[in-house]
């Protein structure tokens, strides 16, 4: 049972006004919280020498232990005045640790690989240091280098994060001016295949399709949800990343952009300090300005391979800025824009009106300072995308990220993105790089001048802290949070939005929904051997595509074709490659192949003669052009086990099931296949409560499924829409809005909007 006791004023509390105190304190495992009756409640551990500061009998605390109420640590005042003071108080190296935003951290951290670190000088497993310690890397950019921002990968549990953030929290409150630390998260609420739902039951997150996938329900609302349920649990058509995004419509994606930041940010009720920001909202960085997915050949920018965006159409105002101009940036709640945006890798090709600059995003004055904050009046925090900073070696390695600046040394680059309007570094622990910066910025300006550009970040970043309530309560309930995380009601709106993601491309002769308890035929998929992002080797192997348990409480499952009833196929669209190979480059050619949306082999004879843009410091020559060149999707045996079933089911149906990350081209399955279903992330238990009908099918395609090869190389890749969609043996075209229910094709309001 909690202890409650009312506060001495011998015992930590300071009076400056004879009047008693108006707040109760319950000692809590790890720190202290003070319960207000009508002031907002606080949270500070006993041992970081914090102590209250009483005033006509409300509670305040003394974050830099000077025994006076300093205006930032006043709840009573403007945030933007508490933001002016606290910034005007810190020191350029305070400063530039508050431009920090961490690399990937993983609670606890691994003992090996990308999310590595030591405790106490040993790895996790042989150190003893419990999941929620801090790591020895995590103690010193958290002291040495002033870091504040912390991005989390993954974590043990919720419980386990819930915990690090007090140990983390209470040690940052222990020294400087007390700046609480600010988390943040990847999405993380995708959901897994194999995991059963039971109404009523809990899990460790709530599970929802992806951003593409709740595009696919057409339903703002439902996006507007999914941010309110994300922010309670938290507190971007060949393009490798298409599956992050909201779709290929400019309108839709605004609507859906709108409605999640909106669903994000927004605090009401008790819950609201001001102007909708409060103790429930989470600030939302939108990324990526100005638009990330026009990569010539569909190209992924995080490689020096996808550095360059290119608007063959000249579309770059019309559509691809649309999403955060109108979107979020003109939010329906009272938050008004979204607290951050992140500039992407991109070198936004012959975009720069300006200067002519032709550098990453981050680095262009014109696309950050003329662009994003005069024109279109955006004063939030604007934060790199991850090590852009960092030095790299050649277009093909996955590392620094300098795209257009390659030849500058690390501070040089930090300066160059400050000049361009950037407040904060994205991917860096160390605060070395920006002191350089500022100090080029002294001999190039003036201390003065200098001083003022820090502090005016510095307000920006310290905005988005102050507002979200942790100045006043940085802490969690870890018992709280194990309730709130992944609880029923949650995990249930969750389930529900799956079953509202899912297409149904293709039903011949209504052969959708089948009876339950029908035999079922389920051919094992074969799965190639591949490298992964980082590029370490995935083995090959063998699976059957959905769990079994899950399918025999809706189907019996047989072993073979004859004696099935149906058959049901699981693929994933075809993995065409990411349009760069090394084998290539070293055989004499430029190491540029085409990205292929089918399965079969492709050669790229309708591909342009000379690439749109091109250049690095590591290739002696500009054209990418990948023109007549040869390759076959690494997953054909999808196609291949489809076909295959076909034949051996005869005039049985087969019901395909697909999960895309990006458009397809159809034209070699569709024929093999009586019913399709796509989805773009949900649990095999949705899948099953579709094609038994248990629910109806009611999304609709958020992109369009190409013809064929020859229309994508001949599309624009800042035009939306400009692809000869496939039609199928039932006459239908699987355009985008286009999708099937029970009765037939969709033809509803969401169809009319957006279509």
């Amino acid at each position: 049972m909690k202890t409650k006791h009312y506060i001495s004023l011998l015992t930590g509390a300071l009076l400056f006004v004879s009047c008693g105190p108006k707040y109760e304190i319950i000692e809590k495992s790890g720190f202290v919280f003070v319960e207000q009756q009508a002031a907002p409640d606080l949270a500070y551990s006993q041992h970081s020498g914090v102590r209250l500061l009483t005033i006509n009998g409300n509670a305040f605390k003394d974050l830099n232990r000077n025994g006076k109420l300093d205006a930032y640590e006043d709840w009573r005042l403007p945030v933007d005045e508490r933001a002016k003071d606290l910034a005007s108080q810190m020191t350029v190296e305070q400063i530039a640790g508050l431009m920090l935003y961490s690399a990937h951290q993983a609670i606890p951290s691994r003992s090996t690989g990308y999310y590595g670190a030591t405790y106490n000088g040993k790895s996790f497993d042989e150190s003893g240091a419990l999941p929620s310690d801090l790591s020895d890397a995590q103690l010193k950019f958290l002291k040495d280098d002033n870091l504040r921002h912390v991005l989390i990968t993954t974590v043990e549990s919720p419980a386990v994060a819930a915990q690090w953030n007090n140990n983390a929290q209470a040690y940052v409150e222990g020294f400087g001016l007390g700046i609480p630390i600010n988390t943040s998260s990847d999405p993380r609420h995708n959901s897994d295949a194999t995991a059963e739902y039971n109404a009523g039951a809990g899990g460790a997150i709530s599970m929802w399709p992806t951003t593409l996938g709740l595009a696919a329900s057409f339903d703002p609302e439902l996006m507007r949800q999914f941010g309110e349920v994300a922010a309670a649990e938290y507190r971007a058509p060949r393009w490798s990343r298409f599956d992050g995004t909201m779709g290929e419509d400019p309108d839709l994606a605004t609507d859906m952009a709108r409605a999640y930041v909106d669903g994000m940010q927004t605090s009401t009720g008790s819950n609201e300090i001001g102007d909708g920001w409060g103790y429930s909202s989470v600030n939302a960085m939108v990324k990526h300005w100005p638009g990330g997915g026009p990569e010539e050949g569909g190209r992924d920018a995080h490689f020096g391979y996808g550095a360059y965006a290119v608007y063959p159409g000249n579309n770059f105002f019309a559509d691809h800025l649309k999403p955060f101009t109108e979107g979020a940036f003109k939010l329906n709640g009272k938050t008004s824009k979204a607290a951050a945006v992140m500039p992407y890798y991109t070198i936004s090709w012959e975009r720069d009106s300006v200067n002519g600059e032709e550098v990453g995003n981050s680095y262009n004055k014109f696309l950050i300072t003329d662009l994003l904050r005069e024109k279109y009046g955006f004063d939030g925090v604007v934060c790199t995308d991850w090590m852009i900073t960092k030095d790299t070696h050649s277009v093909g390695n996955f590392e620094g990220k300098c795209w257009g600046v390659e030849n500058l040394s690390e501070a040089e680059r930090h300066f160059k993105a400050l000049e361009a309007g950037v407040d904060q570094f994205g991917g860096n622990n160390d605060m070395g790089p920006v002191i350089a910066a500022y100090q080029m910025g002294v001999a190039k300006y003036g201390e003065e001048a200098m001083r003022k550009r820090f502090e005016e970040s510095a307000v920006r970043l310290l905005r988005n802290i102050f507002r979200v309530g942790l100045f006043e309560n940085p802490y969690l309930d870890v018992e709280e949070t194990k309730q709130i995380v992944g609880n029923p009601d949650y995990m249930k709106v969750g389930y529900e939005a799956q079953l509202r993601t899912v297409v149904m491309l293709k039903n011949h002769s209504q052969v959708l929904p089948l009876q339950k308890q029908l035999k079922v035929y389920i051919p094992e998929r074969h799965v190639p051997s591949t490298r992964n992002w980082f590029g370490f080797e995935v083995p090959a192997r063998d699976e059957v595509p959905f769990n079994l348990e899950i399918v025999k409480r809706y189907f019996e499952i047989v072993n073979t074709s004859g004696e099935a009833d149906f058959a049901l196929c699981g693929i994933r669209n075809p993995d065409g490659g990411v349009g760069y190979d090394s084998a290539e480059l070293e055989k004499g050619g430029n190491g540029y192949v085409p990205i292929s949306l089918q399965y079969g082999k492709y050669t790229a004879t309708d591909a342009r003669e000379k690439s749109i843009a091109g250049g690095s410091p590591f290739e002696d020559f500009n054209n990418r052009t990948y023109k007549g060149k040869t390759i076959t999707a690494a997953n054909h045996a999808d196609m291949e086990m489809v076909l295959d079933t076909k034949k051996l089911m005869g005039e049985k149906p087969v019901v395909v099931v697909v999960k895309v990350n990006k458009p397809m081209v159809f034209a070699e399955i569709e024929p093999a296949s009586d019913a399709i279903l796509v989805h773009m992330g949900v649990q095999d238990q949705a899948i099953m409560d579709l094609i038994s009908g248990v629910s109806e099918p009611s999304a609709l395609l958020p992109f369009q499924m190409p013809a064929n090869m020859k229309t994508v190389e001949e599309q624009y890749e800042d035009v939306p829409r400009d692809m000869t969609p496939y039609s199928d043996s039932d006459g239908n075209k699987y355009d985008f809005a286009y999708g099937l229910n029970w009765q037939g094709v969709i033809s509803d309001e969401r169809v009319n909007t957006y279509r």
